[in-house]
């Protein structure tokens, strides 16, 4: 069952802007589908596909320059010397918008070929695995606790066992591990690799500290922080930083580390179902950074400015994410209970106070959204689904 994606109409509003637009973002992800989606009489080349690639390679020149606009160009990284060629058929008319549309997977290649060969005439977008508020108005009778646990790529989430995710998933890791960044040109151990996805998925959420792992891998610092770069380049973790300012207090300086995916974490973990992960020591930072990954692609997708971070004092007083718009600071605390206690909200008063933020905010399991005084207490599902997007509950 396909399900829409809301960056439909994102992706027209670049296509009227610039003469080629790039979706970039993990295998799997959806790319293909929502290219498909958008333009579905446009012409198709899979560039891993060996017929495909072979035909583009005869001419490259000429085909591109014949092709139709919108022509979409499949998986484009593994074929980097079509950037020089794209760049010279666009310069020849540069006010024709719309006439190639590049998918690929996140890569240093891939971002660099396009930022040296098209700068100024491509336009980007970042395309993530499918959130709460696609699948909710679809007719796909998918459970928030199963997108929780599964997570957001189409394939693993529609799978029709717990046994058919975990082969989905291990095939996709494989695939990514031993194929992909092989063919990437990058160097790496997988079994080492393979270990210390392992080991980031037990210090998910937590403040992230590669000297540590390193010791427990055997390898130097500077081998694990590339190892680390190449999965972020994925899109497949994500750095969140600790918020800098003057306030007075000694702030934590070192950034959390999460998987972007919930699926991802969940099979690193080594659960088999759903009922696994609510008894599992993780189960608090799953679920924080499964909520947390989908607010902030709600919140990037409406304010493409801002920024984010998560707040922390060296003497433990925190704030899960903060969303900085401009001059507001928008505190976010998420928890995977059903209630707030008064110590929560007096904690998060005092990040207020600190951050000089006129409202707070919690996303949990409570049955129903609320607010007391200037702190609003969310359900998890209800402030993921909303629709326009926007932290302030329906008066």
């Amino acid at each position: 069952m396909l399900i829409p994606r809301d960056l439909i109409k994102e992706l027209h509003i670049l296509l009227r802007q610039f003469p080629a637009v790039c979706v970039l973002g993990p295998r799997q992800a959806g790319k293909t589908t929502l290219a498909k989606m958008a333009l579905p009489k446009a012409e198709s080349w899979d560039l891993e596909l060996p017929s495909d690639r072979r035909r583009m390679e005869l001419d490259p020149e000429t085909t591109l320059r014949r092709a139709p606009a919108p022509t979409i160009l499949d998986e484009a990284q593994s074929m980097p010397e079509l950037f020089p060629i794209l760049r010279a058929i666009i310069d020849e008319n540069r006010k024709k918008r719309g006439r190639f549309l590049i998918l690929g997977s996140t890569s240093p290649k891939l971002v660099r070929g396009l930022s040296e060969s098209l700068a100024g005439r491509v336009g980007f977008l970042e395309i993530n695995p499918l959130s709460w508020h696609e699948i909710q108005p679809s007719r796909a009778r998918i459970s928030f606790s199963r997108r929780w646990y599964r997570g957001g790529f189409p394939d693993a989430l529609m799978s029709s066992s717990a046994r058919e995710w975990h082969g989905w998933m291990e095939g996709y890791t494989r695939t990514f591990i031993e194929r992909d960044l092989a063919n990437l040109g990058i160097e790496f151990n997988t079994s080492r690799l393979r270990r210390l996805c392992g080991m980031i998925s037990h210090v998910h959420g937590n403040i992230w500290n590669a000297s540590e792992i390193a010791g427990s891998l055997g390898v130097t610092y500077h081998t694990v922080q590339r190892y680390v770069e190449i999965l972020q380049q994925a899109f497949l973790l994500r750095y969140l930083p600790p918020w800098f300012a003057n306030i007075g207090k000694r702030l934590v300086k070192r950034p959390k580390i999460y998987w972007r995916d919930s699926g991802l974490l969940h099979y690193w973990l080594g659960l088999s179902g759903n009922d696994d992960i609510l008894s599992h020591p993780k189960a608090g930072a799953s679920w924080e950074g499964f909520v947390l990954e989908e607010i902030i692609n709600r919140e990037l997708a409406a304010y493409p400015t801002t920024s984010v971070y998560f707040f922390r004092t060296s003497s433990g007083l925190e704030c899960d994410l903060l969303l900085v718009r401009g001059r507001s600071i928008i505190p976010i605390e998420i928890k995977l209970g059903s209630s707030i206690d008064k110590s929560e909200a007096e904690k998060m008063r005092q990040v207020m106070s600190l951050l000089k933020c006129d409202h707070g905010y919690f996303v949990c399991n409570t049955l129903n959204t609320f607010r007391v005084k200037n702190i609003v207490v969310w359900n998890a599902r209800e402030l993921l689904a909303s629709d326009p997007w926007s932290l302030e509950p329906p008066s």
